[in-house]
């Protein structure tokens, strides 16, 4: 399963994930989260990033051109939106994205299209408050389009290797507090997951 490290905030974080074998690090760019950081504080991050890494810019109730912006900006070259958003509202992004669903229910998982899409459990706050989704309810699901997040860490991502995800999502489940990883728990976390 493919990788990423969210709630980055740090250059030091960045690479220790990049070298533990990280395929996408997570920007968050909503300021009521604890992971906050700033356009021009990504962006000093990101420019010293190597190749071949996804920068993964989440966003919640945001608009197409702040999205856009931010994104061109800071370097990112995917969008995460952590929010309902139209049709219209994509096909209008210059950028990359994916979407996110915020699962309350099973049916949630088995109205998916056939697209990419990332699958978090729902909670009143917008990511990273370490709620596990319930994993029972991708038995018999196509989880290959499927980056599953929400209350994973290492003793637990193994055991999705069954379902087959695309990949796995993580930011508190690697953490020392928040925004600051733990750099064993994130290699430990990604080693696990591959």
């Amino acid at each position: 399963m493919r990788t990423k490290i969210c709630g980055i905030t740090s250059l030091e974080d960045a690479m220790n994930s990049i070298d533990a074998g990280a395929n996408a690090l997570g920007f968050v760019f909503y300021d009521k989260s604890p992971r906050y950081i700033t356009q021009s504080q990504a962006k000093e991050i990101i420019s010293k990033l190597p190749p071949f890494v996804e920068k993964v810019a989440l966003f919640v109730n945001e608009s197409v051109k702040n999205i856009d912006a931010i994104c061109q900006e800071s370097g990112a070259t995917l969008a995460q939106l952590h929010f309902d958003v139209s049709a219209e509202f994509c096909d209008s992004l210059k950028t990359p994205y994916i979407k996110v669903v915020r699962a309350k229910s099973a049916e949630d998982i088995l109205n998916l299209k056939d697209e990419y899409i990332l699958v978090d459990a729902y909670c009143e706050t917008y990511g990273g408050a370490g709620k596990r989704i319930n994993i029972e309810w991708f038995d018999g699901v196509d989880c290959s389009k499927i980056i599953l997040a929400g209350g994973l860490d290492s003793t637990n991502v193994a055991n999705l290797k069954a379902y087959g995800f695309f990949g796995v999502d993580v930011s508190s489940g690697v953490e020392i507090s928040h925004g600051k990883k733990d750099t064993q728990k994130v290699q430990e976390f990604i080693t696990n997951a591959q």
